[in-house]
């Protein structure tokens, strides 16, 4: 007998037993003040009712824990018919994948920041779930059972999502394009105020580093050459960070139009780490990537400030004077919601510099 059929004898036994005690109270049980007869006979009833209630609110919740988890599982099992259901479910599944990086992010944090900077990129096949289950593993005695547990259930539910993102992108190889065009348009209706200039914006921590071929960058001359910068950080085993690089792509030519541009911050080559720097250049060479990545130093105020980043890729817009506007965006802007959001940042901080 399953745990539902306990549960509904169960039941049935307790409400069998309270209308037996209504019938008793109301024979036996009754107050009298003289004027007014209360019968306690309906007291039983009362409590009937209260416990169907209860138990359909409980039994409404686990079909909703039920659908959610079948819906999941539905993803993962479906097969689509064309490319346009392949390329439905390759987008369903990236962003499972990114609400599970989002979710408990200073545990991912403690993942990342032990990550081994010598393990097998991505792009020479390694899963990227199997990636977090290694790092994971190696750093099991920074985290409780209870963290442990949940990380390695985690990271094993990327580890799936990431096989079928694969079997989707083999049987359906035109797909891997189409999900790069995402639309950057912003929404009629945008809220493009102009960002208050009162001191109460965050700066973006100064630094003075270098790009990945060497040539020295100073964040002061960077900003300040710039009506917007779009800061990208992101590492080279990072799935979702290197799924969007070609978008990233795209977008600073975009920007250079305008008056702006777009950096990214590959956190594995922070101090000029020569091999990180090395496998971060293949990876943007592979994937066309052709806009500048910059370095500085990890126990400066900016490097300080990245190791403070709880989710990859995160995404910041920074204006002319070296305020970040907005808040950061947490995710691939390969995705509608990250890609929208970042646009309108974008065209408020252009608006704001125009005057």
């Amino acid at each position: 007998m399953n745990n539902t059929s306990r549960t509904s004898v169960r039941t049935l036994v307790m409400l069998a037993l309270l209308v037996a005690m209504s019938i008793v109270f109301s024979r036996v049980l009754s107050i009298s003040t003289g004027f007014v007869r209360f019968n306690l006979g309906s007291l039983p009833v009362l409590l009937a009712a209260l416990l169907v209630l209860s138990l359909a609110a409980c039994g409404t919740k686990d079909n909703e824990k039920k659908a959610d988890m079948s819906s999941n599982d539905s993803a993962m099992t479906d097969e689509p018919k064309n490319a346009e259901e392949a390329l439905a479910l390759h987008k369903k599944l990236m962003e499972e994948e990114n609400t599970i990086l989002s979710q408990n992010t200073a545990l991912w944090e403690k993942v990342f920041m032990e990550a081994d900077k010598g393990m097998a990129m991505v792009e020479d096949g390694k899963n990227y779930g199997e990636f977090l289950l290694d790092t994971i593993e190696s750093a099991k005695d920074q985290f409780t059972d209870e963290e442990y547990k949940m990380l390695k259930e985690s990271a094993t539910e990327i580890s799936n999502i990431e096989n079928k993102l694969t079997e989707l992108e083999n049987k359906y190889p035109e797909i891997m394009q189409e999900s790069m065009d995402g639309d950057m348009s912003v929404p009629a209706g945008s809220d493009m105020t102009t960002p208050p200039d009162d001191g109460s914006m965050q700066k973006f921590p100064a630094f003075e580093g270098k790009d990945l071929d060497g040539n020295p960058v100073k964040s002061n001359e960077l900003f300040s050459g710039n009506a917007v910068t779009v800061v990208n950080f992101w590492f080279t085993t990072c799935n979702p960070c290197v799924g969007e690089l070609a978008e990233l792509d795209a977008l600073n030519k975009e920007l250079a139009e305008k008056g702006g541009t777009l950096i990214g911050v590959n956190t594995f080559t922070l101090d000029g780490d020569e091999t990180a720097i090395s496998e971060a250049k293949d990876v943007l060479a592979k994937k066309g990537a052709t806009y500048q990545n910059v370095y500085f130093a990890s126990d400066g105020e900016a490097g300080k400030f990245t190791t403070n980043i709880f989710a990859y890729p995160t995404t910041y817009v920074v204006d002319r004077s070296g305020n970040i506007v907005g808040d950061p965006i947490v995710g691939a802007i390969t995705e509608k919601k990250q890609a929208e959001t970042l646009q309108t940042l974008i065209d408020q901080t252009l608006a704001a510099d125009m005057g």
